[in-house]
């Protein structure tokens, strides 16, 4: 329930943008006789596929809460507790997913629900690529390069929100080239925010104790590239700080950039509006560095 009423966090962004996208498009002129179906510029199908969208992220939020049996230790609670919580998160991460895809079905719409579908079919893929390649924060990353990085990224991060862009355009009856650039801007926004994210413990300034990282973040994979296999092994004890001075971090930054103004590019067919605006503003708060 927290997940999805907590206005103080930043889980409803896929809805938001959704509906921001759906907005700076506006009507398409094959639908121009459905307008009385619009409020504030959006359709009620494109609202109910934002809804769709949060639900499918909330289901996979909680089902990533289930914990693994095998590794608990005593000091970690009872048993029965653990295994009493599993069962929840999957019933609740179940539920949800399957209240999504029945609005999904209602919107009547199949390209949207193939969209959608290819995109749940995205996140367990890239899930499943997490949890088999340890990718752990104290677990040594496999030795992938920043190109298998986004792949996985886009899987796992990227795919639900580009697709659902896209398919806020399809149930607009938007032209292919509307619909692609919604996709490149949900595909792009979506990286540069989860690069924003991995630079984080290597960009604060008021990081006086050291705050945790995963080995499988962008800026570890690029100093990885730039330094060699063997000597980031010999480094991997005093990581951070090799990283920090090092041109992950760096060349981190600058990929962020590069999807953000990739994904402002995409915006650019958009005709100028306050919910344009609102969107190129989410690019420039995850591309802003101190």
């Amino acid at each position: 329930r927290g997940f999805v009423y907590d206005s103080r966090n930043n889980l409803q962004m896929r809805g938001l943008v959704v509906l921001l996208i759906s907005k700076a498009a506006g009507p398409s002129t094959a639908e121009l006789s459905f307008q009385h179906d619009m409020v504030s510029g959006i359709y009620s199908s494109q609202r109910s596929l934002a809804e769709i969208t949060e639900l499918i992220h909330t289901a996979f939020l909680v089902h990533r809460g289930i914990v693994n049996i095998g590794e608990l230790k005593s000091c970690d609670g009872p048993l029965k507790d653990m295994q009493f919580g599993n069962k929840m998160a999957v019933l609740s991460g179940d539920f949800l997913l399957a209240n999504a895809c029945t609005s999904l079905a209602q919107l009547q719409n199949t390209k949207v629900v193939e969209l959608i579908s290819s995109a749940i079919g995205d996140l367990v893929q890239g899930i499943y690529y997490e949890n088999s390649k340890s990718s752990e924060e104290n677990c040594l990353t496999d030795d992938i390069g920043i190109s298998r990085w986004k792949e996985q990224v886009f899987l796992s991060h990227s795919a639900l929100l580009a697709k659902s862009c896209q398919a806020a355009m399809e149930l607009a009856k938007h032209s292919p080239e509307i619909q692609d650039m919604a996709f490149q801007y949900g595909k792009h926004m979506s990286m540069s925010h989860k690069l924003h994210s991995d630079l984080q413990p290597f960009v604060k300034e008021s990081s006086s104790d050291t705050m945790a990282f995963s080995l499988n973040s962008a800026p570890a994979i690029l100093h990885q590239e730039f330094l060699g296999r063997e000597a980031w092994l010999k480094q991997i004890r005093e990581l951070q700080e090799a990283i920090r001075g090092g041109k992950g971090v760096t060349s981190a930054i600058d990929l962020c950039c590069c999807h953000g103004n990739r994904a402002l590019a995409a915006l650019e067919r958009f005709p100028p509006s306050e919910a344009r605006d609102a969107l190129a503003n989410i690019v420039y708060a995850v591309t802003r560095f101190p």
